[in-house]
């Protein structure tokens, strides 16, 4: 599972998962777009079924649409074929409403197994994982708690995880609007995880 990537430049990946989500997605793509930097979102196939408009305004401002399977199961307790189906369901209605396949995958509740790595072999997907999960946003435990454990984590080429759908998501955009704020004065640079996998700076 990939945490980080290696950078000589002030660059972070900053990717929320879960979504789309009608209230909270807009607000994180104003931040960004206030910003000049670009978000990885690890969406569920059944939240892009409800809000498949969102999902298109995503893709045409520039950002990354990652896969998180169709129905969010922790997948060490499905088949392989099962995990398969998830995957793949997944991938291709982000393909119809994005226009283009998808090419990072994060696992729900980051839970893999040996049958998980076998069908991302197969997909050719590498695992995102992230740096800062301490932070454990999706419990709301406290714009101050979230802060406090990113920053720990921020350092070049750093991935952080935060969640823009299921519940109350106003901490996490709290927190990723004075986030964001800081490591732009700080001069660091907001891509996209496959960017940074590819050294696209």
């Amino acid at each position: 599972m990939i945490n980080e990537v290696p950078a000589s430049q002030k660059v972070i990946a900053i990717t929320f998962d879960d979504g789309p989500n009608p209230i909270y997605t807009p607000q994180v793509l104003e931040i960004f777009s206030e910003a000049g930097g670009k978000a990885t979102f690890f969406m569920i196939g059944k939240q892009m079924s409800k809000y498949p408009e969102m999902v298109k305004k995503v893709a045409e401002q520039g950002h990354e649409i990652g896969n998180h399977t169709f129905t969010h199961p922790k997948l060490s307790q499905l088949t392989q074929e099962k995990c398969s189906e998830e995957i793949e369901r997944n991938e291709s209605l982000i393909e119809e409403l994005a226009g283009r396949k998808p090419v990072v995958f994060r696992p729900p509740y980051l839970d893999y197994n040996h049958e998980t790595l076998s069908v991302l072999e197969q997909k050719s997907y590498p695992m995102i994982g992230a740096l800062n999960l301490g932070a454990h946003d999706w419990e709301q435990p406290g714009v101050d708690h979230i802060l406090a454990k990113t920053r720990d984590c921020v350092r070049n080429g750093s991935i952080l995880l935060f969640h823009d759908g299921y519940g109350d998501r106003s901490q996490t955009i709290e927190a990723v609007r004075i986030l964001v704020a800081e490591l732009s004065s700080q001069g660091y640079q907001f891509v996209t995880v496959s960017s940074l996998l590819n050294g696209q700076i």
